[in-house]
């Protein structure tokens, strides 16, 4: 297989268990190890592998490695080449998974690990339940009608993903809007650059609604691996399966708790952590008298199941099914009554006493979209109606920081920053080596102090890159200050983004990047491309409409925008036209941006900055990049995606 130039693996079954982003990176801490001492022997792996973080460090202690190494491989004097490495590396990595997978207290694993994990095993139960929600969701498609519906039981799948089209209209399912389908390519035969564009649309706008993609890349679509499709096509689903878990979409789940207090913890948590507590909720309605905290162990038996569909649907209530002592025989009769509540299944009988996740989960979503058994009568609660603003930069702020590194995940940007721990892991990625890490405590933190003492080492390296912190201590992070700390991840986003500037655009001289340069080169690519039109600051009105955005795509990339598909821009409808297509457009591109049409018609200075920014880093990094018309999303990996366009009530200045 092409594309590891130097990096040599013989064993083909070995080669297919990685991407190759996973490749290069294991390849470069082997590398490292190695030269510590010249060689690297069986029984140096452990404590090495410890120091460079490359498996289970959250997971394993050093002994616990060893130990596993040992039972691996008993012979500790033997030298280890690389291909030896990657087979310890997965035995480790499959030791791990079984770990985490046999605990599932962690309901949210699907959205940080389905594109990471090298235990790489294809469940055709989620295959069939997949490609039945993509040929039900996507029936009617005028493109993709020639294409399904799509065989469950075969490998047809992996085929029809390979032009990029189906991944992106199934992205649209889940989140409507999101891509502007006139940027797909859709002609019947599509050359290699126009296939690699709707990957690269597909990777950058999948990121865009929080999916975890940090392993995989275009070439892997191209190649259908299909543990990679599956994860990113799992995400996808669960994302558009989870999008009422909310309390603006779903207002009646206020019944969930008591108090003001309560709907604050409330709007803080992950969806699936809230679809739990609606769960148990209904269940307390019962004679069920556990808790469910996951989707996997504690309802194999399908008792739960038995009683929440009695107390949702008690007029298709079987007498029988309580009866049912064998749990597939329970199982059964849950997916009988399911049906005739004329609930999508997602799973079957097996895979309920099984313990399947991903299915688990998104059968529980189903029946909640289906029927929530919550009033209709909702809870009067002053702050129910959240900022807007606050909100649209929580998420941008939230996917920026998860495109980094999966094991950097987060939920919520106000809840999760609050020990101060990827505060610091983010800061290190945008400022290598800035962190005093021998100060900085690891969760799970118990101690309050300690976790001022990480959110305090924040605010001081926040001072020494100069960001504006007036008024901003350690313990307005771990209070989750929401203005203080939107105000800080701005200037985190945008130091992040200067400094990328800086290192690509070599006749800077090492002088610093800033804004106004930004805004003469924007000008500059325009007039030197034959267009008077202007922009003036990023606060400029006149941006409204799109025009200057796709006038600039245009002269960095000729052939990316198709003027026949622009519009006026004078109406509010014709604005929203432009701006969804200069979204699409830069996404198709390889830039990772976070930003929302209404970003661009509202002229949103700060976000305005960080998309000009963005196309400024593509055009810079492009020469540097030996491919044609498009950039890849997984060229970011290392230094975390570009781009998250948000805001804050800090300035710009």
């Amino acid at each position: 297989m092409s594309g590891f130039v130097g990096i040599l693996v013989s064993d083909p079954w070995l080669h297919n268990q990685f991407t190759q982003v996973e490749l290069r990176s294991l390849k470069s801490h082997f590398t490292s190890m190695r030269r510590e001492s010249g060689k690297l022997t069986v029984s140096d792996l452990a404590p090495r592998m410890g120091r460079s973080k490359v498996v289970g460090d959250q997971n394993l202690t050093t002994e616990e490695r060893a130990a596993l190494i040992q039972s691996f491989h008993p012979n500790l004097n033997d030298e280890v080449d690389f291909e030896f490495y990657l087979r310890i590396y997965l035995k480790l990595q499959a030791h791990v998974n079984a770990i985490i997978g046999s605990g599932t207290k962690n309901s949210s694993a699907f959205l940080k690990a389905a594109t990471t994990t090298l235990l790489h095993t294809i469940s055709d139960s989620e295959k069939s339940s997949y490609v039945a929600h993509i040929n039900n969701y996507l029936s009617g498609d005028e493109f993709l009608n020639k294409y399904l519906p799509i065989n469950p039981s075969s490998n047809d799948l992996f085929e029809v993903v390979k032009d990029g089209v189906l991944l992106c209209k199934l992205i649209n399912v889940a989140v409507p809007g999101t891509i502007d389908e006139r940027a797909i390519n859709t002609k019947s035969m599509l050359n290699p650059w126009e296939r690699n564009e709707n990957h690269t649309l597909c990777l950058n706008s999948a990121k865009a609604i929080g999916c975890t993609v940090v392993n995989i890349g275009t070439q892997d679509i191209i190649e259908g691996r299909r543990h990679l499709v599956l994860g990113v096509i799992s995400q996808i689903i669960k994302i558009q399966l989870l999008a009422d878990l909310n309390l603006k979409k779903t207002p009646q789940l206020v019944e969930l708790v008591d108090d003001s207090k309560d709907v604050e913890e409330l709007m803080s948590l992950p969806p699936d952590k809230i679809l739990l507590r609606w769960m148990n909720f209904q269940l307390r309605k019962t004679e069920y008298k556990k808790t469910v905290t996951n989707f996997s162990s504690d309802v194999k038996d399908a008792e739960a199941y038995t009683n929440l569909l009695n107390v949702l649907a008690p007029e298709h209530k079987s007498p029988s099914k309580l009866a049912a002592k064998n749990p597939f025989e329970r199982a059964k009769n849950v997916l009988e009554h399911a049906d005739r509540m004329g609930c999508r299944r997602y799973l079957t009988a097996k895979d309920i006493v099984e313990g399947s996740p991903n299915l688990n989960l998104a059968f529980v979503a189903h029946i909640f979209q289906h029927r929530n058994g919550l009033s209709t009568k909702t809870k009067q609660i002053s702050f129910l109606a959240d900022d807007t603003q606050i909100s649209r930069e929580e998420k941008a702020f939230r996917f920026w920081i998860n495109s980094f590194d999966s094991s950097m995940y987060i939920n919520n940007v106000f809840e999760d920053l609050r020990d101060g721990w990827i505060l610091l892991q983010t800061l290190d990625k945008v400022s290598p080596g800035i962190v005093n890490w021998k100060i900085a405590s690891k969760p799970p933190i118990k101690l309050p102090f300690k976790k001022v003492e990480n959110c305090n080492q924040v605010v001081k390296l926040g001072k020494q890159l100069k960001f504006s912190l007036v008024n901003i201590a350690g313990n307005d992070i771990v209070q989750g200050n929401k203005k203080l700390i939107l105000a800080y991840l701005w200037q985190l986003m945008r130091y992040n983004i200067l400094q990328l500037l800086k290192n690509l655009r070599s006749h800077s001289n090492g002088k610093e990047i800033t804004d106004v340069d930004i805004l003469e080169w924007a000008n500059a690519k325009v007039r030197k491309n034959g267009s008077q039109t202007r922009m003036f600051s990023f606060r400029d009105k006149s941006l409204s409409d799109g025009i200057f955005f796709l006038e600039l795509l245009s002269s960095v990339q000729p052939r990316a925008v198709n003027w026949s598909l622009v519009t006026n821009g004078v109406t509010d409808e014709e604005k929203k036209m432009n701006a969804t297509y200069v979204i699409s457009i830069a996404r198709k591109m390889g830039c990772s941006i976070f930003l929302l049409p209404e970003d661009i018609t509202e002229v949103n200075q700060k976000m305005i900055l960080t998309l000009t920014a963005s196309i400024m880093h593509w055009t810079l990094k492009e020469p540097l990049q030996l491919i044609k018309p498009t950039g890849s999303p997984d060229s970011h990996n290392g230094s975390g995606s570009l781009l998250d366009d948000s805001t804050s009530d800090s300035s710009l200045e």
